[in-house]
């Protein structure tokens, strides 16, 4: 059953890349930029790909929890056993910025824990997913470069061609606070030759489950749409992504839709 829907999320995934993209390419277009009310923008990009994705989602008959989609009262949500949680763009200032570090995040949740997840990095036409049960067959473009972490049996410490590399820290392009700062600092202390890559949006978290980064702090607000889809992809490839107060597995579908400070690793 899970493979099934992990198709689905991959074609809806693809398909809102393309929506995205032809925004995005148009050098006459208007992004439509929107403020919400947390001040975050809002363009026109990602509520064509909000439209794309639920088309593909509706019909599953699992309930859907999009950044730009009803998010409905918790009293109604805690009877999701199962629900999707998608972002359909994430990252939408590297959109405006033109600068292609954006991403559209698909998730598949039960009981609170990510099981299938999938990213989609329009600009390289590249797609991680990562679940629970590996789909037996993936139908995807020739164009599209498949990345499952989990497949690929790397080991952290080392570069794709397998050498070794220094200790790696992955970090937020557009929010790395004074406290993610300071963590880093910390493990400079233990690993003198640590190497900072920047990154946006969830590509951070698909580093490390590649095996790219060895972690990926983060002592700022995200949301569950944030994290969903790189999660999963993240247990699935055998890392782990704790609360880095308590060092508890983050949990999805909460009250309150915001994650506590986390590591992923």
């Amino acid at each position: 059953m899970n493979s099934n829907l992990l198709s689905i999320a991959i074609q809806a995934a693809i398909e809102a890349g393309r929506d995205i993209m032809a925004i995005y390419d148009d050098p006459a277009a208007d992004f439509g930029i929107e403020r919400k009310a947390d001040n975050s923008p809002l363009t026109r990009a990602d509520m064509a790909a909000h439209a794309r994705i639920m088309s593909f989602l509706e019909p599953t008959g699992i309930p859907v929890l999009s950044e730009e989609g009803a998010h409905l009262p918790y009293e109604e949500r805690r009877h999701w056993h199962r629900l999707w949680i998608v972002d359909p763009l994430d990252g939408t200032k590297e959109f405006i910025k033109r600068n292609g570090e954006f991403t559209v995040n698909i998730a598949l949740v039960e009981d609170g824990t990510p099981i299938l997840g999938v990213i989609y990095v329009p600009v390289k036409q590249e797609l991680y997913y990562g679940s629970a049960e590996q789909a037996s067959q993936l139908t995807v473009p020739p164009s599209i470069k498949v990345i499952a972490p989990s497949l690929t049996g790397r080991a952290g410490g080392e570069s794709v061609g397998g050498e070794a590399r220094p200790f790696t820290v992955v970090a937020s392009r557009s929010h790395l606070s004074p406290e993610t700062e300071a963590f880093i600092n910390e493990l400079r202390r233990e690993h003198p030759d640590l190497e900072l890559v920047s990154s946006g949006s969830s590509l951070k978290i698909c580093l490390v489950a590649e095996g790219k980064a060895d972690i990926y702090p983060r002592h700022a607000p995200t949301m569950e749409w944030d994290t969903a889809a790189g999660h999963a992809i993240a247990l699935a490839a055998g890392r782990e992504m704790i609360d880095a107060t308590t060092g508890v597995p983050l949990t999805y579908n909460k009250p309150d839709l915001h994650n506590p400070w986390f590591i992923v690793r």
